[in-house]
């Protein structure tokens, strides 16, 4: 049967997004249970592809991503695939009408990644709204259920909260990224001598992307706005870490919260939630 390829693929996507994402996978949790594999089907989608850019560097990553990217069109076209990451993802696109100039513009930063050193304005925006503002754009369409009003009138805080989650990845990541994969996203900063004013111009910018996506969250279907709003709380609280650490650790250090703090997170929004404080 159909179905049970289906629950397997699906199984596989909910696998790759728990050992790679031990944080979003707890949040993905606090969905309700009706859209919870979907967002791990897209989780896994863009987590397969971000690691033929990030890791695969004894392979040939041009002509894998050329044909991830090619199977991934095909999973879509024929709403099937033997890959299962790819077929669970297919499933979540057409069961939720997500956007296919979503995937294209998703496709277009994983290939910037390919081949970008350094990023000027334009391309660090085009790679911020590819790379991750359209993965919050694709949750939205699940967290919505088809409801089109709805997504477009929280069109705006799902991009902001997408830019927020990357920018504070990338800061997380700046050893990593800078010293081993010759990355630098932010335009016009050394990190290579990152200095504290470097660092407050970007904490400014993603400050305003926590406060503005804020709003949205609060806006949200009820069985998205628990578990969407303890991704934040993760998010959040690794940025005000990284906002009190010296731009010289942030340089050098890669920046974590605590698994206790984690758990206590979900327990104080919990609360909030109980409360009807979101």
């Amino acid at each position: 049967m159909i179905d049970l390829f289906h629950k397997v693929s699906q199984q596989c996507s909910k696998i790759t997004t728990e050992v790679y994402s031990t944080s979003f996978a707890s949040a993905i949790r606090l969905l309700h249970k009706n859209i919870r594999n979907p967002v791990y089907n897209i989780y896994g989608f863009v987590r397969f592809a971000d690691e033929i850019v990030d890791t695969f560097h004894e392979f040939e990553k041009e002509k894998l991503l050329r044909k991830f990217k090619e199977e991934t069109y095909n999973a879509i076209d024929h709403k099937v695939s033997l890959n299962p990451i790819l077929h669970s993802f297919q499933i979540t696109f057409h069961e939720y009408g997500i956007d296919r100039e979503l995937i294209e513009f998703f496709f277009e930063s994983m290939e910037m990644d390919l081949t970008a050193w350094n990023y000027d304005q334009a391309r660090y925006k085009k790679y911020i709204y590819g790379s991750a503002e359209v993965v919050g754009l694709m949750c939205l369409h699940v967290f919505c259920e088809g409801n089109k009003d709805i997504y477009y009138r929280l069109k705006p805080f799902a991009q902001s909260l997408g830019a927020a989650f990357q920018k504070v990845n990338f800061l997380r990541d700046i050893k990593a990224d800078y010293h081993q994969l010759k990355r630098s996203y932010f335009p016009d900063v050394d990190f290579g001598n990152f200095t504290e004013s470097m660092k407050t111009k970007i904490i400014n910018e993603i400050e305003y992307d926590f406060e503005h996506s804020y709003n949205g969250i609060l806006q949200l279907p009820e069985k998205a706005r628990f578990g969407v709003y303890v991704a934040y709380r993760y998010y959040l609280s690794l940025f005000k870490k990284i906002k009190q650490s010296h731009s010289s650790i942030i340089a050098n250090k890669r920046i974590r919260i605590s698994d206790y703090h984690k758990a206590m997170i979900v327990v104080y929004a919990g609360l909030k939630s109980r409360l009807k404080l979101i």
